[in-house]
């Protein structure tokens, strides 16, 4: 951060756009916004999660970062300090939120609170990013708490420890899951938002693309290459037959967010379109108008996402549904087509075709994994 001649206003260390009174509606995935919009129109929402607030782990979370992390300052981790300011300014956040570096070599980063947001980032993720690919981070967790994702994700670490503890009480677990379930879709969702506010921030698509790309290969930029990368997100949504489509949502149900090469093309496919150029122009929607946003509008966006994805999709899975909903004429060979394709159809030579086993990494990517900001576990944000 730099003062203005007059010392009087901190403003970002090199020139970037800013974005004044910009509602988190503006990057917001369709399916992250429309869940938002509805829960901010519920009728003492608030007041019902503040009350969990008695039950939930925060003031001792806010204890232990305390007392066991460094705290950004103008003293420690400055550059952290400036790079923090330099997004709430760019953001127009007015309440610049706690930051803490916490000794962990994972790479990552959350935001979390009831009452108020705080951001932790790990010394794993400080040591792996440059500056700029920081910065873009940092913008990422601003992003957060602009939208006040915070609160959700602190009520979802709450009931994931509590489905753990109850995991004995059959009944009781299958409930808590099923909401723990619906959340995790829900934030995933939210993790891509909160990358566009990170792109926002930044302003540097470049940047952002080689934290992801670090975050999945590490530290190692000369043997790595940002267009092969991406490539792979394609790779991953094409290939294979109907198991594999079925072995990647069994895959990403644990997890609190999507797999590391969608996000990077997920963000590149944002910054070329149109409501990325708008913003940049300064059309954006305005903080003060969120009140009166419509549920029935940010849902109808929603499906029409999900429709557009669905038609767009070269998943074998999605295909089959495209086949559905357009009555396709020979159901059953087409399920037979997909299910089979490369490999021996059953009566057929060759036997009874390749075994479900052998079609990609059955569970290779866990539970919240290191899924680069906002990774892992109860530190995942």
């Amino acid at each position: 951060m730099t003062e203005s001649p007059g010392g009087s206003e901190r403003v970002p260390s090199r020139d970037r756009r800013r974005f004044p009174g910009i509602s988190s509606r503006a990057y917001e995935h369709p399916a992250d916004r429309s869940a938002l919009v509805a829960l901010r129109k519920l009728s003492g929402f608030d007041t019902v999660f503040k009350t969990l607030s008695g039950l939930l782990p925060e003031r001792s979370l806010r204890l232990m970062f305390l007392s066991d992390s460094v705290r950004v300052s103008d003293q420690q981790f400055t550059h952290l300090n400036d790079m923090l300011r330099d997004a709430c300014y760019i953001l127009d956040l007015e309440k610049v939120p706690p930051m803490y570096v916490n000794q962990d070599p994972q790479p990552n980063a959350m935001c979390i609170g009831l009452d108020e947001p705080v951001i932790v980032l790990t010394t794993g993720l400080v040591e792996l990013l440059d500056e700029e690919e920081m910065r873009a981070v940092v913008g990422h967790e601003v992003g957060h708490a602009l939208s006040g994702h915070a609160v959700y994700r602190t009520i979802l670490l709450f009931l994931t420890n509590l489905a753990l503890k109850i995991a004995w009480i059959p009944l009781g677990n299958v409930a808590i899951m099923a909401i723990v379930t619906a959340l995790r879709e829900w934030f995933r969702k939210s993790e891509l938002s909160a990358d566009r506010a990170g792109l926002l921030v930044g302003q540097d698509l470049q940047a952002s693309m080689r934290g992801l790309m670090k975050l999945a290969g590490g530290n190692h930029l000369h043997e790595m290459n940002v267009d092969a990368f991406l490539k792979q997100a394609e790779e991953y949504e094409a290939g294979g037959d109907l198991r594999d489509s079925v072995l990647k949502v069994l895959n990403m149900l644990p997890r609190s967010h999507p797999f590391t090469t969608v996000r990077a093309a997920e963000l590149k496919k944002w910054a070329a379109s149109r409501d990325y150029q708008r913003i940049m122009d300064g059309h954006y929607p305005r903080r003060d108008e969120d009140k009166d946003t419509s549920v029935s509008d940010s849902f109808r966006e929603s499906a029409a996402h999900y429709a557009e994805s669905v038609r767009t999709s070269k998943d074998p899975l999605m295909g089959l549904v495209r086949d559905i909903a357009g009555g396709a004429g020979d159901l059953g060979g087409k399920l037979r087509d997909t299910v089979f394709r490369g490999g021996s159809r059953p009566g057929g030579s060759g036997g009874t075709g390749g075994s479900g086993g052998a079609n990609g990494p059955d569970g290779a990517n866990g539970a919240d994994g290191a899924n680069g900001p906002d990774g892992p576990g109860p530190a995942g944000k």
